[in-house]
């Protein structure tokens, strides 16, 4: 992975495909690279950001009208210009395959075993050159009929764009396990990973299905099925947030994308007049009548909601709820209850093991799932029974800020709406959640403004390496969120606990030089967080506690604490979350590293 653009037009379309490299740095990337078939093909590679790209482009007569561009996040292979894509592959002296690749082929070393015995030359370390080597060696003057055959070779997760230097203004695409879109246009048509990359040069888009291969020329696109048939597939008309990747008045997209969340969250709950099981699609009521569990799969952030869910569920609704990371669910053999509501979550939806756990939890049985995305459009919005779209926008900042906020807005109406199907929400309860969801914006505007207060935090943690983070119940996701962010864009090793367990390991990890985040809401556990507390300052060790207004706790020797402005209830983790986004945002900051792209991480990921 991570990104691909194509174009064949009767234009340069040079500046067409740099430009949506350019809207793809968002999803992070190491290299980048961009080759035209004209007269012959020609490339320019980068271990740089696309600027440079860009700069060493304008220094040569760089142009065509049928081109392949690539931002890559390494797997096979360091960053380096050898490995960086488009690859070439060379017969008799000549270039003439190019290809782009986002995925991991599996059979890779077979392949290229296979080939290199056949007289193929080896320039780089990736799974990538092994199939720009295939193509050439199977083809056979026709690149459609080519790819079809190179892929029933290939085994793992992929989407390519390849061109053939005979076939000038033909690029032939294909897709398993990782996105990829059709772009139509007028007399010119595109293939991408992400629609965004397209912005300004069409919003006519084509979704293209697992197993599907595309032949994409200048008067039109072909799509073929995994048994080698054309097919149809709808075209929409998609809104690819051009606007989104202004960064108007704020340094960094993070802080762009905090600042948002009130905003989000409003859009996330726009039309929502109670907790009716339409919210989540035509036949949720049917489906919410049928379940006696539910089962969450997730990765990353949106496993920390789902975490945080399965408080909701089990209390609230009196659900029995487990919270599965799906890289390992994907590879166990679970006990299935076809009852179960199979709830995935996905600021993208098209996150590799999540899709692969979804899919596998149906083929062992259960028969229900939900959807709660980002993207109405998505792989997981299509595979899924019901879905709830969170309407956060797009998320330009690697670390995810407002994608997990609304998500865990999304599942709390869920949570609220299984409660009251179920007999255990009466009006009373129901007007109540309503009110506090409706005024979640004003309360996030209120803990957004202790900005400045969380910045004098910021200069301390910057000198520091290691961090501990604590929370208890509903809020130990929350801990365990605000560790990932800090470590994500700052680099400093946080860890999360429960902090009920300090005494079981944890604290021997703490001195004067391991600063402890506390997340303290005025809840029923408040007092025991407090003896928690106290475990930490007589080893010496710095609290800094994100408290309640009416929490009767102050700041003295040793504890820094920051109130908030109200105690919000079962939704208290929502705004406790924020606090923890600005500090590692404010620390990422004075550390001077890169925030919105952190290193080593990309934003989707779209393999396993």
């Amino acid at each position: 992975m991570c990104g691909i653009v194509g174009a064949v037009a009767q234009r340069n379309i040079v500046p067409i495909l740099l430009e949506g490299l350019k809207r793809l740095e968002y999803r992070g990337y190491d290299s980048c690279g961009v080759a035209v078939n004209n007269n012959g093909l020609k490339r320019a590679r980068s271990v740089a950001r696309v600027a440079e790209l860009q700069e060493q482009v304008a220094r040569t007569e760089f142009e065509g009208n049928t081109g392949i561009a690539h931002t890559r996040w390494a797997t096979h292979g360091a960053p380096a210009t050898n490995n960086a894509h488009p690859h070439f592959s060379t017969k008799d002296g000549e270039q003439r395959i190019g290809l782009v690749h986002n995925g991991i082929i599996e059979n890779y070393e077979e392949i290229r075993t296979e080939l290199k015995a056949l007289g193929y030359v080896f320039e780089s370390q990736t799974d990538t050159e092994a199939i720009a080597h295939l193509v050439n060696h199977m083809y056979d003057g026709d690149l459609l009929r080519t790819v079809q055959k190179v892929v029933k070779r290939l085994h793992g997760a992929f989407a390519i764009a390849v061109f053939a230097k005979d076939e000038p203004q033909r690029i032939v695409g294909a897709r398993l396990g990782c996105p990829l879109i059709v772009g139509l246009g007028d007399g010119e048509n595109f293939l991408a990973s992400d629609a965004m990359a397209l912005a300004g040069s069409t919003d006519q888009i084509v979704y293209l299905e697992e197993g599907d291969v595309v032949d994409v020329r200048l008067d039109g696109v072909q799509i073929y099925d995994k048994l080698d048939l054309p097919v149809e597939r709808r075209a929409q008309t998609v809104q690819a947030y051009s606007g989104a990747i202004e960064l108007g008045p704020y340094r960094h997209y993070m802080q762009k994308e905090i600042f948002e969340q009130p905003r989000a969250i409003s859009d996330t709950l726009e039309g929502v007049l109670g907790f009716t099981p339409e919210l989540f699609g035509p036949k949720a009521e049917a489906v919410f009548n049928d379940i006696d569990s539910v089962l969450i799969l997730a990765c990353g952030t949106s496993y920390y909601s789902g975490m945080t869910a399965r408080y909701w569920l089990e209390s609230l609704a009196g659900l029995p709820t487990s919270v599965e990371i799906a890289s390992e669910y994907r590879y166990r053999k679970p006990a299935v209850n076809p009852n179960t509501l199979v709830v995935v979550i996905s600021q993208s939806g098209e996150t590799a093991d999540t899709l692969a756990a979804l899919k596998y939890a149906q083929e062992l049985g259960h028969k229900h799932s939900l959807a709660i995305c980002n993207v109405g459009t998505s792989a997981m919005v299509r595979e899924t029974e019901l879905s709830y779209l969170t309407r956060a926008g797009a998320e330009i900042g690697v670390a995810s800020t407002k994608a997990f906020t609304t998500q865990l807005t999304a599942l709390f109406l869920l949570t609220a709406t299984l409660a009251k199907m179920r007999g255990r929400m009466d009006a009373e309860a129901e007007a109540f959640h309503l009110k506090n969801l409706r005024h979640l914006p004003n309360a996030l505007q209120s803990v957004l403004a202790l900005e400045p207060h969380i910045i004098a935090w910021s200069e301390a943690f910057a000198r520091k390496e290691h961090a501990l983070f604590l929370g208890r119940g509903l809020h130990y996701p929350i801990a365990l969120e605000g560790a990932l962010k800090l470590k994500e864009i700052s680099y400093i090793h946080a860890e999360a606990y429960p902090a009920g367990e300090l005494k079981h390991g944890p604290l021997a990890l703490v001195t004067e030089d391991m600063p402890v985040v506390t997340v303290a809401p005025n809840d029923t556990l408040i007092e025991k967080l407090k003896s928690n507390m106290q475990e930490v300052r007589a080893r010496g060790g710095q609290l800094y506690v994100f408290a309640d207004g009416d929490s009767q706790m102050h700041s003295s020797e040793g504890i820094h604490v920051i109130r908030l402005p109200e105690h919000y209830g079962l939704l208290s983790p929502i705004l406790h979350v924020v606090t923890l986004q600005l500090l590692a945002y404010h620390t990422a900051l004075a550390r001077g590293t890169d925030v919105d792209k952190p290193r080593n991480l990309a934003k989707s990921v779209t393999v396993e």
